[in-house]
């Protein structure tokens, strides 16, 4: 199984504070990458989740989700954003991202991630090491060893 996140999954800079436009973005890195074969079913797939629970939570964490037929394995897509783009966090717009995109049967694979991924942002070294980085390959590799299975 590939790793969870690799470098092409970073965006160190997701170049609009849009919430369509930056979801829209990161799903195609995951299709460039071979994760997604079919960006409208992903992308459907994603807005049914968010208009269910927005994904927004405090702190500046946007965790966009979800389980769909178009994902091939269970991935990690990373996005940072200084505008902010807004996820319905009750504190205002997240300057981090996650997507995670798990295969339709995928619940275990789905919560595993997303489980592992709340346990680390509570803490100010996962989220302030992501806020300062400079390098997405870095990025990845450090998501990956925090997060991965």
């Amino acid at each position: 199984m590939s790793p969870l996140i690799t470098a092409d999954l970073v965006d160190l800079d997701v170049p609009s504070a849009d919430r369509t436009a930056t979801v829209a973005a990161l799903a195609g890195r995951l299709r460039d990458a071979g994760r997604v074969t079919d960006l409208d079913t992903f992308l459907a797939d994603i807005e049914a989740r968010e208009a269910q629970m927005p994904t927004g939570l405090d702190g500046g964490i946007g965790i966009p989700h979800c389980r769909s037929s178009a994902v091939t394995e269970p991935s990690l897509a990373f996005g940072r954003s200084s505008a902010g783009v807004d996820f319905g966090a009750e504190d205002g717009p997240a300057t981090l991202i996650f997507m995670i995109a798990a295969p339709e049967g995928g619940d275990t694979d789905h919560l595993t991630v997303l489980a592992a991924l709340a346990r680390r942002l509570v803490r100010a070294s996962f989220t302030g090491e992501l806020r300062s980085a400079t390098d997405p390959a870095a990025v990845a590799s450090f998501i990956q060893q925090e997060v991965g299975a």
